[in-house]
């Protein structure tokens, strides 16, 4: 009994043995996994036959990035901003300016921000937008300013090289609105739509209401537009909440606040605004619109919970199925080498303390029995007994 209990007790240290090699290993891992997973600087040291050159800048402060517009760039979720100068060997000139934001639609807000309506627009990035010089566009969570010291036709294929060397957000952090895709394309005035996320946007934008009425606080968020009418250059506002309900709270504050000059078919006119509800999304047209022509603009707005907009599918390492398939089998094999170490050191010591105490037999006696069947024997079968008849 006591070599039993010596034998248990020893399984149990080697348990804990490879536990603690495995916790030792543990934070060596994550700090590795930590290294790998350190944010890189938005901006490559070379892309496209440009070479960075001394004057690198770095900073969290959005103050350093826009001094103007510092409180925006903080409402739409900057983290750190970084500019260089790129050379060529012709001595040509780049400089770039790069925004990081916490998330896609921060990156995508500020794009929409800076855009003017005199911009042209490119493909570089998830959207571009240039204006002699200078050429603005956004991929993923980073904004970037470019401006050329000369163009030449390469120049947007040298944006595009540098477009996909800049680091990706992970997960649903890549993800861009989809509220800016229920603007309507008719009578639209182009580079006009702003995408907003706080009261700073709302003042910058020049929104229809104050954002009192909007509720940030509730999970909305904005989009604006211009559209031309009859009358002049009108402005479409779409909001958008988590949950209908927070959506149709809102539109009764919203339609206490003007008061209704007459409603029809769940329109109302409230003054100069024009406001209705579709799903979880408010829209309000403000300016010079007619009555039909606000309406038809309303009517053309409808919540589809299928629309989604530029939504990616991702093959990194924690999407690949591959990635997963391999792990199981190293946790596999982890397990069988496992097992494998508690069977010899088991039966290691069985066979050592047999030889080192034959007479114990690890606690059994030293003649044992063996139950044998002799299947191979004849068996002798008894005569049958006479059988006497009587008369």
């Amino acid at each position: 009994m006591k070599l039993r209990r010596f034998i248990a007790v020893f399984a149990i240290a080697a348990a804990i043995c490879f536990a603690g090699v495995g916790a030792r290993a543990t934070p060596q891992g994550n700090s590795t996994d930590k290294s790998d997973r350190a944010t890189p600087p938005p901006l490559p040291d070379q892309f496209g036959g440009w070479q960075i050159s001394d004057d690198r800048r770095t900073s969290t402060d959005p103050t350093v990035a826009d001094p103007v517009n510092a409180a925006l760039l903080k409402e739409y979720g900057f983290t750190d901003f970084e500019s260089a100068t790129y050379t060529r060997d012709d001595g040509r000139k780049l400089t770039l300016k790069a925004a990081r934001f916490g998330d896609a639609s921060g990156a995508y807000g500020a794009f929409t921000y800076y855009k003017t309506p005199q911009m042209l627009v490119e493909t570089i990035g998830d959207q571009a937008a240039s204006i002699n010089q200078r050429i603005l566009f956004y991929r993923g969570n980073i904004l970037v300013d470019a401006v050329f010291q000369q163009l030449t036709a390469m120049s947007a294929a040298e944006l595009r090289d540098l477009a996909g060397n800049l680091p990706l957000p992970s997960a649903n952090t890549r993800n861009l609105p989809g509220l800016p895709a229920y603007l309507p394309r008719q009578s639209y005035v182009k580079n006009s739509a702003k995408y907003v996320l706080g009261p700073e946007g709302m003042q910058r934008t020049g929104a229809p209401i104050p954002a009192g009425l909007v509720g940030f606080d509730a999970g909305a968020e904005v989009v604006l537009g211009n559209y031309n009418t009859s009358r002049g250059e009108a402005t479409l506002m779409l909001i958008s909440y988590p949950t209908p309900q927070i959506a149709a709270d809102h539109l009764r504050r919203i339609d206490a606040a003007y008061p209704q000059n007459g409603s029809e078919a769940g329109v109302t006119d409230a003054g100069p605004i024009f406001d209705k509800r579709t799903g979880p999304i408010l829209v309000l047209a403000a300016g010079p619109f007619s009555t039909s022509e606000a309406k038809s603009l309303l009517a053309s707005v409808n919540y589809d919970a299928d629309v989604t907009w530029n939504e990616n599918t991702y093959f990194d390492k924690k999407n690949n199925i591959g990635t997963l398939v391999w792990n199981a089998f190293i946790l596999s094999g982890i397990l069988i080498l496992f097992a494998l170490v508690i069977g010899v050191a088991f039966g290691g010591l069985r066979i050592l303390f047999r030889k080192l105490l034959p007479q114990r037999g690890l606690g059994r006696p030293g003649d044992v029995e063996f139950i044998a069947l002799r299947l191979s024997e004849t068996i002798e079968e008894d005569p049958q007994p006479e059988v006497k008849f009587f008369n």
